[in-house]
């Protein structure tokens, strides 16, 4: 058994197919069936189910999974625990809701990059539901995402922000009155799949606001550009750290019973690397103080 096969029964366990894993970890089908079988063969247990069309994890199979990433834990927490960097080197997987790919997130890596040389932060966006499960099972160590109703028990939370919700509209819609525009105007709604999306709907519902519904997309850029063509207004998160190049947008406050999202960084409470996403957590914070990403200057590419 080696720890390559590991990894590859827990990507098998993540993307639910041979397939998948094999794409996510840069090898070919064949090699993944083949690692499989080997280890089924070493540990003289059945891992897979193999008379569905497409093989599932036994019971047996999804009790070593867990095992799996314990033991996956340990092995790349070898040397932060000997030479005592606590983590601070080395990559961490730090998943991200779409929202913040374009302020808060490369922000806060920015500010982690200049303070320790030697991490590498491998950025995986998704969706708060998606995120959380990932770091349930290990694939995920930390992730920016929208405070979920519930966590799950090995899921800790800290909080970063709170966004107002706000009313999106290109510079061609002159009207005031908010609730009168809702009602009124073609609606882009913000996916709810998405947990600020099911946030939205809840307001609207509890104000009993029938929208005409256009559109309905994931990303923040996407609903700007389409707000931006004067195809519908939308209501999304003002986002806590702003590019240096916003769209030319109105952005018009909500109702003062209008909810917020609660941004923050979920987290496995069980990672040996709790320094790191300490530090992780202040950058985001600090991001926040600043409030705006700006790309670096030539100056300061040459200096670092």
């Amino acid at each position: 058994m080696s720890i390559r096969m590991l990894r590859t029964l827990v990507a098998v366990d993540e993307h639910q197919t041979f397939s998948a894993a094999a794409d996510a970890i840069c090898v070919t089908h064949a090699a993944v069936s083949q690692q499989m079988r080997t280890l089924e063969a070493e540990m003289q247990v059945p891992l897979f189910d193999r008379t569905k069309r497409t093989p599932e994890l036994t019971p047996t199979g999804r009790a070593i999974v867990a095992k799996a990433r314990e033991v996956l834990r340990a092995y790349d927490n070898i040397v932060p625990s000997v030479v005592g960097d606590e983590g601070l080197h080395g990559e961490i997987v730090l998943g991200t809701v779409p929202t913040s790919l374009t302020g808060l997130a490369p922000l806060a890596i920015s500010i982690l990059k200049q303070k320790f040389g030697g991490l590498h932060v491998r950025l995986q966006p998704n969706l708060t539901s998606t995120l959380v499960l990932q770091i349930e099972r290990g694939g995920v160590e930390a992730a920016i995402v929208s405070r979920p109703a519930t966590l799950p028990n090995g899921v800790g939370f800290l909080e970063v922000v709170e966004e107002p919700l706000e009313l999106l509209t290109s510079m061609e819609v002159e009207a005031d009155d908010v609730i009168e525009l809702l009602r009124t105007q073609p609606f882009i709604r913000f996916s709810r799949n998405a947990v600020v999306g099911n946030t939205i709907e809840t307001w609207l519902q509890s104000r009993n606001i029938k929208v005409s519904e256009t559109m309905e997309l994931e990303g923040l850029e996407a609903i700007s550009s389409m707000v931006l063509a004067n195809l519908g207004i939308s209501i999304v998160p003002r986002p806590s750290v702003k590019t240096c190049n916003p769209l030319p947008l109105r952005h018009m406050e909500l109702p003062a019973d209008a909810p917020v999202r609660q941004l923050g960084l979920a987290y496995d409470r069980n990672s040996p690397r709790k320094r790191l996403i300490e530090e992780i957590h202040q950058a985001l914070v600090e991001s926040v103080a600043r409030g705006v990403f700006h790309p670096p200057s030539t100056s300061e590419k040459d200096n670092s």
